[in-house]
């Protein structure tokens, strides 16, 4: 485990990513917390894919910074990556092999010494309750079990913060929560968790803080709390007579109470959710 003191895990500072003439992120700044999951949310071309790419090193950044525990990206290379652990949304394991086999090959490559790569990979199966999953080919398995190894399989090392990149994507909804119980625990048990994903839900039920992409710049950042007050904590649905749905946002009750008050269409007043957030701040006649 890297033993960075930093209280943020992550920082990134005037983050620009340009291809040719087209700039993919736009001076982007925002810090992940240490212990924190940490939710990175965009639609698709928002730049959500490049920022996570150059984050964890794979992408070179035009100008700006990356420290992840304590490590410059371009000056201690080395040392910051054997701190990442990445799991990405298509499977990157060989199919022909069973998880134990997978697991073996990732360890080699992480240069675990083989005196502690057989306990490295059964104490990692045991916490994660692999069962007789280990001695299964990958091809073999269910969608849901072939991210749980991918996931296992990136944190053979035991990094100090795993990039999740849309870890449900195209899943059932059981094998979805079975991952949000995995991703969980491995944040009880230490590991600051960075999660893309394009379910808003997600995002909502398992993030601490959550950050928002659109068209290259981070147009909001902070707790969902935080996020829905920036719109409005109460939202109002007001279904016209061709039955079109308009969203009005206030800042409590009270208010939107005062607004419906004399309308003659069908509404309902709710709690404002990260999705209306989302929708508002990225959306055609937005806030963003």
């Amino acid at each position: 485990m890297c033993d960075g003191v930093p209280d943020d895990i992550v920082e990134v500072r005037d983050l620009v990513v340009r291809f040719g003439d087209f700039t993919a992120v736009d001076g982007i700044s925002f810090d992940v917390r240490r212990g924190e999951i940490f939710g990175f949310l965009g639609p698709n071309g928002a730049g959500k894919t490049t920022t996570i790419r150059t984050v964890t090193t794979i992408q070179k950044p035009t100008s700006g910074s990356v420290t992840i525990d304590g490590h410059d990206t371009e000056d201690d290379y080395i040392a910051a990556r054997s701190c990442i652990g990445i799991a990405q949304q298509h499977i990157s394991l060989d199919k022909d092999l069973t998880v134990r086999q997978n697991l073996r090959h990732h360890a080699m490559l992480h240069k675990i010494p083989r005196s502690e790569m057989t306990e490295r990979i059964e104490s990692t199966a045991s916490i994660l309750e692999l069962g007789d999953y280990m001695d299964r080919r990958i091809e073999n398995l269910s969608g849901g079990w072939k991210r749980k190894a991918s996931i296992i399989c990136s944190i053979i090392h035991e990094p100090s913060v795993l990039f999740l990149d849309e870890p449900t994507a195209g899943l059932d909804t059981r094998s979805r929560h079975m991952l949000w119980d995995l991703v969980r625990m491995l944040n009880r048990r230490g590991t600051t968790i960075f999660l893309t994903t394009h379910y808003i839900e997600e995002a909502e039920s398992l993030c601490d803080r959550v950050a928002i992409i659109n068209r290259g710049r981070l147009v909001a950042m902070g707790t969902v709390d935080e996020l829905r007050a920036m719109v409005g904590n109460v939202t109002v649905d007001v279904t016209d007579h061709e039955g079109r749905v308009t969203k009005h946002h206030f800042p409590d009750r009270e208010a939107a109470r005062g607004y419906t008050e004399g309308l003659d269409f069908f509404f309902n007043v709710r709690r404002t959710t990260l999705e209306d957030v989302f929708l508002e701040l990225t959306g055609e006649g937005g806030l963003a």
